[in-house]
């Protein structure tokens, strides 16, 4: 029982005096990485413990207004603070992500610890890093568990404004805005809660929606417009962005965050595929709809893995190749895609 769990980790943490917590999340982290972060430091900063949480790279403009965000620690930028505080930590709390490889070189650093690793995720294929596991891959978010692991312990009464305004993001985000699959009744009843405590939702949607820049808008008009393929015959859209592309439209972390679902939202398309050159890399985002499994297209093509509709994968090749290799394979899943 996950409550049992909640209550163990709560024990260990009272158990210590003063303990140094870290609160980590997956690289590049999205709204939901971020206001479960934020959300937990806040929270445990209610209950008189000081945490500080690191990010493996930078994130999101649209994600800076959440309260004290700005002392979040950069491990791309302060490498060696980092280390240093992640070595003296007691615990390490490592959010929406189940694979220490999803926070970079830094995953290395939290692997050599001797701290209580503690897992709290959504996500399928948990490799078993972790020493506590606070896991449901059928919750619609991270910030969704981290709601339930507060009221698990019995404190759900001390969830404020900030609490609140983070997890009510991550969740708003992660469902779509409440309209993919994952959001449950159980949902909608937290982010009432959650409302009810201060989130203003109102704020919140403008803060993530409507605070882009102008080069952000005209660079989601060009990749729809001009890089948008959609193969009618495997109910398919596809957008590729090339490095320059990226430099000409001056994008930033979190600009390209979403692009993926305009392809989805065509009338008949089952499958949408974002595939982006991100030098190092060629970064690649897959959603689908009804029974086509995205995150198993990832898993046997793309070293990728996620939700059932909503994964990601990645590429060493070219993007040339793997623009090439993608359209090879998906003739291989026409009958999975025509149901």
């Amino acid at each position: 029982m996950l409550s049992t769990v909640a209550i163990n980790i709560f024990n260990l943490l009272k158990e210590k005096t003063l303990p140094k917590v870290v609160i980590t999340t997956h690289h590049k982290p999205d709204a939901d990485a971020m206001g479960s972060s934020m959300g937990l430091h806040h929270f445990l900063k209610q209950i008189g413990i000081d945490s500080k949480v690191i990010s493996p790279t930078d994130f999101a403009n649209n994600l800076k207004w959440m309260p004290n965000s700005e002392n979040v620690i950069n491990f791309e930028e302060s490498t060696d603070l980092c280390k240093a505080i992640t070595d003296e930590a007691d615990f390490i709390f490592c959010l929406d992500f189940n694979d220490l490889k999803r926070i970079n070189e830094y995953g290395e650093v939290v692997s050599a610890t001797k701290s209580i690793k503690i897992l709290i995720d959504h996500h399928q294929h948990p490799i078993g890093f972790e020493d506590y596991s606070y896991w449901d891959d059928k919750a619609s978010s991270t910030c969704e568990l981290v709601y339930r692991f507060i009221h698990d312990i019995g404190l759900s009464d001390l969830i404020n404004k900030s609490i609140a305004s983070c997890l009510y993001t991550g969740i708003l985000m992660d469902t779509g805005s409440f309209k993919y699959s994952n959001c449950s009744g159980q949902t909608h009843r937290i982010v009432a809660e959650l409302i009810d405590a201060g989130a203003n939702h109102i704020e919140i949607g403008d803060a993530v929606f409507d605070s882009f820049s102008e080069d952000r808008v005209r660079f989601i008009g060009y990749a729809i417009s001009q890089k948008m393929e959609v193969f009618k015959d495997l109910n398919t859209a596809l957008i590729v962005i090339n490095d320059q592309e990226l430099l000409k439209y001056n994008v930033t972390t979190g600009d390209t965050e979403g692009l993926v679902n305009y392809g989805l939202s065509i009338e008949g398309v089952k499958f949408a595929v974002l595939i982006i050159d991100r030098t190092k890399l060629v970064k690649m985002s897959f959603r689908s709809k009804g029974n086509f499994a995205a995150n198993n297209f990832a898993k046997e093509n793309f070293n990728g893995g996620g939700h059932f509709h909503a994964a990601g994968g990645s590429s060493d090749l070219s993007l040339e190749d793997t623009v090439k290799k993608f359209k090879t394979i998906l003739y291989n899943y026409k009958e999975d895609l025509n149901v």
